[in-house]
């Protein structure tokens, strides 16, 4: 696993799932973590596993759909840190699988404001940060219904396809720089949204959120040095299938 000592990662959606499971495997790797969740219980058995094997983290409880709240924190680590060296946005919400003229108007603004307007309130809050970092990495977790759309998906797809083609041009942007930015498509793991999501499921046929983890951490490292890919995690060393 690649040498984090010294870095600062941010990590969204840290309570649960890929996101709890990223948060702890940064931390091991050396990595002083910032943990963002809305599960304040979820967040303090991350502190409690990190601490527990000599990593720190700050935590953050914190709803991704408080926007001015994420300025808020961009202005923090600012003045605490002067950098952010990793950036891994992995929260996102489901919403209901249903026929698209049955997604609610709550629903969708509920999908709009955390798969693609709090990824995009990411970026823009800390740009400057990843920028002052001398090797800044930013993960965006997407989904492959987000390219190869499916009945019944259409909330969830269509806002995962909006984040994925806002990301990409942010890559594109800052290609020149010494930032990179990739999306990450963990395929079918062993998470609760996956459980909502397909709940005849057999989850142990599934692989758990800490075999994902190791490649996280691979690219949010300063080794990692493509930018503007979608990496599937299937189709990588770390998926053992």
């Amino acid at each position: 696993m690649a040498d984090l000592s010294g870095r600062i990662t941010l990590v969204t959606g840290a309570s649960r799932g890929i996101g709890y499971a990223a948060a702890k495997a940064l931390a091991d790797a050396g990595s002083h973590v910032i943990a963002i969740a809305r599960t304040q219980g979820g967040l303090e058995d991350l502190d409690d596993a990190i601490t527990s094997s000599g990593g720190s983290c700050t935590l953050v409880p914190m709803d991704l759909r408080d926007f001015d709240a994420i300025d808020r924190l961009g202005a923090v680590i600012a003045e605490r840190y002067g950098k952010l060296d990793g950036l891994l946005s992995n929260a996102g919400v489901l919403g209901d699988i249903t026929p698209a003229p049955h997604v609610t108007p709550k629903d969708w603004m509920r999908l709009v404001d955390v798969n693609i307007t709090a990824p995009y309130r990411l970026i823009r809050s800390f740009d400057p940060l990843l920028r002052a970092s001398d090797a800044g990495r930013a993960v965006f977790v997407t989904t492959s219904v987000a390219q190869t759309p499916r009945a019944y998906w259409g909330g969830y797809a269509a806002t995962k396809a909006g984040m994925e083609a806002f990301v990409s041009i942010y890559a594109q942007e800052t290609e020149i720089t010494p930032l990179k930015v990739n999306l990450l498509n963990p395929g079918g793991v062993r998470t609760a949204m996956r459980a909502k999501a397909m709940p005849g499921e057999d989850p142990s046929h599934l692989p758990d959120p800490a075999d994902v983890a190791p490649l996280i951490v691979d690219m949010l490292s300063p080794s990692w040095d493509t930018t503007d890919q979608r990496v599937n995690f299937r189709e990588t060393p770390h998926y053992k299938g």
